[in-house]
C-alpha cells in the first residue's frame, strides 16, 4: 500500500470508529431512557397492586361490618317491643295469669323467640343487678339518689335493659345509681 492509500484507509477507518462511537452514545443514552422508563412503570404497577389491595381489604371490613351492623337500626326499633312484652309479662299477678293462661304463655312465647332471634343476630341483653357499679360504657343513669347501705356508683334500680350487637353498644341499660358517699 501506498502511503497515500494507507492514510485513506487509516482516515476512513477513524471516520468509521468515531460515527460507530457516536451511534453507541446514542445506544447508550437510549438504554438509560428506557430503563428510566421501565423503572417509572414498575413503580406506576407496585402502585396499583398496593392500591388494589387495599381496596379488597377494604371491602372485606366495610363487607363484614355490613353483616355485622347493617341491622342496627331495624334491632333499635324492635327494643320497645322487647320492653312492651316484658312490661306485660311482669305487670300480671297470679290471679290475672290464670285467668288468661293462654294470652301469657302466647306472650311469653313471643318474647322467647325475639329474644331468640336477637341472639341469632348477635344481639346480646346487658342485664345490671342491683348492687353492681355503674359503668357509663354500658349503662345510662337516669337519677341519682342517697340509699343507706350502698356505695356511690352502685346500681340502685334497672328500669330498662341494655343490649350490645355483636362489640357495639345498640342501648344502654337505664339504671338508677346510689349517691350515698362512701
Amino acid at each position: 500500500m501506498t502511503a497515500d492509500k494507507e492514510d485513506d484507509f487509516q482516515t476512513d477507518h477513524l471516520d468509521a470508529l468515531a460515527d460507530e462511537q457516536i451511534d453507541l452514545s446514542e445506544t447508550h443514552d437510549d438504554l438509560v431512557a428506557l430503563q428510566e422508563e421501565r423503572d417509572q412503570l414498575k413503580d406506576r404497577l407496585l402502585r396499583a397492586l398496593a392500591d388494589a389491595e387495599n381496596a379488597r381489604k377494604r371491602g372485606d371490613r366495610d363487607r363484614r361490618e355490613a353483616e355485622n351492623y347493617g341491622g342496627s337500626r331495624l334491632a333499635k326499633d324492635m327494643l320497645p317491643v322487647f320492653d312492651n312484652l316484658q312490661r306485660a309479662i311482669e305487670s300480671a299477678d297470679d290471679a290475672q295469669r290464670e285467668a288468661a293462661k293462654a294470652v301469657f304463655d302466647g306472650v311469653e312465647l313471643t318474647l322467647r323467640e325475639l329474644v331468640n332471634v336477637f341472639s341469632k343476630h348477635g344481639i346480646k341483653p346487658i342485664s345490671p343487678e342491683i348492687g353492681d357499679k355503674f359503668d357509663p360504657q354500658l349503662h345510662q343513669a337516669m337519677f341519682e339518689a342517697p340509699i343507706p347501705d350502698t356505695k356511690a356508683g352502685d346500681i340502685i334500680q334497672v328500669m330498662t335493659q341494655g343490649f350490645t350487637i355483636h362489640d357495639r353498644l345498640l342501648r344502654p341499660a337505664q339504671v338508677g345509681v346510689s349517691s350515698t358517699p362512701g
